[in-house]
């Protein structure tokens, strides 16, 4: 199947784990993960009427903002993959971090920023070793922390979900954090990838992040 294709049936898949939960499709954004394709690959989605991009790598991410006004795509790139201090004055370039897993990592985005920018904090429910991310009861207070600093302004919560063949077995980890970001009263919750996004809408989830049911299997593991 085709990226148009392919985009058709994912959104016919949201709509239906939406109807499940009583939910308005309008409310669920989707964050096609582009990483490893190339910027015409976004063009294509693009012309397709998406319009919100997912990278993982700092570098992949700058080098297609460099590349996609040629192609006459004005996408927004939401940063979503690990970005190590030493990078946070790229921060700006995206639409948003959905991946700020540390204080020390927020602080140095502050800095370097002339703008308000969106972010997420990243939390590792599942206390997986191999993952980044707040563990569930640092997050009131580092919220508290990351409030105070100038030109960011937290939208919400962020999880990758252990993967696991039935995502029904991954649903405790999205409730939980549904109901740590409602403790917070936070608006945005992205979570849910190509496996698991239908049962993370049911739980709540604001924005998922899929990659590979739109733009088909890449040489690395995720999306």
């Amino acid at each position: 199947m085709s990226i148009p294709d392919n985009l058709r049936q994912v959104k016919e898949q949201i709509a239906h784990a939406c109807d499940r939960a009583g939910r308005d499709p309008s409310d669920v954004s989707l964050i096609a993960v582009s990483k490893t394709f190339p910027a015409e690959a976004i063009a294509e989605a693009w012309a397709a009427g998406q319009r919100h991009f997912g990278e993982n790598r700092v570098q992949e991410g700058l080098a297609k903002l460099d590349q996609l006004p040629a192609l006459g795509v004005e996408a927004d790139i939401h940063l979503i993959g690990h970005l190590q201090r030493n990078k946070a004055r790229h921060a700006g370039s995206f639409a948003s971090v959905q991946s700020v897993d540390s204080v020390r990592l927020a602080e140095a985005i502050s800095r370097r920023l002339d703008r308000e920018l969106p972010i997420l904090l990243e939390v590792n429910v599942g206390e997986e070793s191999t993952k980044e991310g707040f563990h569930v009861e640092e997050v009131p207070a580092a919220l508290e922390q990351i409030r105070t600093l100038p030109n960011l302004r937290v939208d919400g919560l962020m999880t990758v979900a252990p993967e696991v063949a039935d995502p029904e077995d991954v649903r405790p980890i999205f409730r939980q954090l549904r109901q740590l970001s409602d403790q917070l009263r936070l608006s945005e919750l992205s979570m849910g990838m190509t496996n698991d996004y239908a049962v993370a809408i049911e739980e709540g989830s604001t924005m998922v992040r899929i990659g590979r049911a739109i733009f088909g299997n890449r040489p690395e593991a995720g999306g």
